[in-house]
C-alpha cells in the first residue's frame, strides 16, 4: 500500500508501485503485444517506470511499447505510446488529486494564408492547429503543423485517416503538445499515436517530436558523450548519489531500500547518468538494476501473523510463504476481519500514513477495502512486510 497509485491490471498482472522488474507472466503478455527480442533492458526498465508514473495499464492496452527501425542507431527503437484518451485520463486524474481547475479554450485551425478559424470546413487539410489548455488559471498553448505530423504512404500522399480527417488528427497532436506543457512530469516520455504517425512514414529520415523538458532523456538521442545532469538546488546531485548507491547494491533488498528513499525524496523522475554512460530517469535506472540483481537469500520462515487466540485453538497453520494460510476454518466475516487486521499491522510496521489507511488500501487493491477479496488483502500485507 502506498500513496502512489497502481496501474489497474488485476490479479498476477497488477503492477506494484515499487516493482523493480517485469515478472515472467507480465513479460509473456508483453511479448504478445509485439515487443520482441530487439527490445533492450533499458527500454523495458524505462517502460515499467513510465507505467508506474503515469498509472496507465499496458495489459489493458492503455499504453504500448512500439518498435520502429531507426537508421541512425541501426536498430529497432522501442518508444512508449498511448492515445489522446490516455493523455486525458492522466490529466483528469492529476486534477482530481490536486483539486486544480482544468479546461480548454476553443480549438483553432490555421489556413495556408495564416488565418485562424474556430471551425474547419474546407475539404483540404489545415496548415496547423492550436489548442490551449487551462490549468489552475494558467494558459498552456501549443501549435502543431500539419506538415510535421501527417502520416504518408509510399507515394508521399496522406494516408486515408489523415486525408479524410486531417483537421481532427492535427488537433489531437496540438492537444497532446498543450497537455504535455500543462502536465510536464505526468506526461513526460510518452507520446500519442497521432504524434507518432509520421514516424512510420516510409521516407521519414527524422522525427519531429519535441522533448518534453530540458534534460529529459530523448529516446533518439545519439550524443556519444552524454553529460552528467546539472544540479538544480542540489536535487540532480542527490539523485545521482542514489544512482551511484544503486550501482553498487549487492541484492534486490538493498536496491529496494534505495528505491523507497528516492521515492520519498521525490527524485525518481530526475535524470541521472548510469555507469554505462546512458542518461535515464532515476526510477527507470533502479528498475533496470533490479533486473540485473539476484533475489536476496531467504531469511527463514515468515513470522506467524495470526492472533494468539486463533493460534491457541489450532484453527489454522501459518506457512512460510508470505503468510498464506492452510486449513482455513474461519467464517468469512472473521477471515476478512483478520486479513484487514494483518494489513493494518503491516502498514503500521512500515510506518505508512495510517490517517489515510482505507483510501491508500483502495488505491493499491483497485477497489474499496470492504469489497476486496481476502487473498488480495493478505497478499498486499505480505508485500508491505517484504518491502519494509
Amino acid at each position: 500500500m502506498t500513496t502512489t497509485d497502481i496501474a489497474k491490471a488485476g490479479g498476477s498482472l497488477a503492477i506494484s508501485p515499487d516493482q523493480l522488474g517485469w515478472t515472467d507472466e507480465q513479460a509473456a503478455v508483453l511479448r504478445q503485444t509485439g515487443i520482441d527480442n530487439d527490445v533492450t533492458n533499458a527500454e523495458l526498465a524505462s517502460f515499467l517506470h513510465l507505467c508506474q508514473r503515469t498509472q496507465l495499464d499496458p495489459f489493458s492496452r492503455q499504453i504500448y511499447l512500439i518498435g520502429r527501425w531507426d537508421n541512425r542507431q541501426k536498430r529497432k527503437v522501442f518508444t512508449p505510446q498511448t492515445g489522446i484518451d490516455g493523455y486525458r485520463v492522466i490529466a483528469h486524474r492529476v486534477i482530481a488529486e490536486t483539486r486544480h481547475t482544468f479546461g480548454y479554450e476553443d480549438t483553432l485551425w490555421c489556413d495556408s494564408n495564416g488565418q485562424w478559424r474556430d471551425v474547419w470546413l474546407s475539404a483540404s487539410a489545415p496548415a496547423a492547429a492550436k489548442v490551449t489548455v487551462l490549468r489552475n488559471g494558467q494558459r498552456f498553448s501549443a501549435v502543431a503543423l500539419y506538415r510535421e505530423y501527417v502520416q504518408t504512404d509510399r507515394n508521399d500522399n496522406p494516408t486515408r485517416m489523415w486525408a479524410n480527417m486531417g483537421a481532427n488528427q492535427i488537433a489531437k497532436c496540438a492537444e497532446a503538445l498543450a497537455l504535455r506543457k500543462a502536465f510536464p512530469h505526468d506526461l513526460a516520455g510518452v507520446y500519442t499515436a497521432e504524434e507518432m504517425a509520421q514516424a512510420d512514414n516510409p521516407s521519414a529520415d527524422e522525427r519531429h517530436l519535441r522533448k518534453v523538458q530540458p534534460g529529459q532523456g530523448d529516446p533518439w538521442a545519439t550524443d556519444p558523450e552524454p553529460q552528467a545532469p546539472r544540479a538544480v538546488n542540489g536535487r540532480s546531485q542527490e539523485a545521482q548519489d542514489f544512482a551511484t548507491t544503486a550501482a553498487g547494491a549487492a541484492d534486490k533488498a538493498a536496491l529496494q531500500k534505495v528505491y523507497r528513499e528516492a521515492h520519498a525524496a521525490g527524485l525518481l523522475g530526475e535524470t541521472v547518468k548510469t555507469p554505462g554512460r546512458e542518461l535515464l530517469e532515476l526510477g527507470a535506472f533502479l528498475i533496470q538494476r533490479g533486473n540485473e540483481l539476484a533475489e536476496p537469500a531467504p531469511a527463514g520462515p515468515a513470522p506467524y501473523s495470526m492472533s494468539d487466540a486463533v493460534a491457541a485453538e489450532g484453527a489454522m497453520d501459518s506457512t512460510a510463504d508470505e503468510g498464506v494460510v492452510d486449513g482455513e476454518v474461519l467464517s468469512p466475516e472473521d477471515d476478512y476481519a483478520d486479513a484487514v487486521a494483518q494489513l493494518r499491522a503491516a502498514a503500521a510496521e512500515a510506518r505508512l500514513d495510517m490517517d489515510n489507511f482505507e483510501v491508500d488500501a483502495a488505491k493499491a487493491l483497485g477497489t474499496a477495502l470492504a469489497d476486496a477479496p481476502v487473498p488480495n488483502i493478505r497478499a498486499l500485507a505480505a508485500t508491505i512486510r517484504a518491502a519494509a
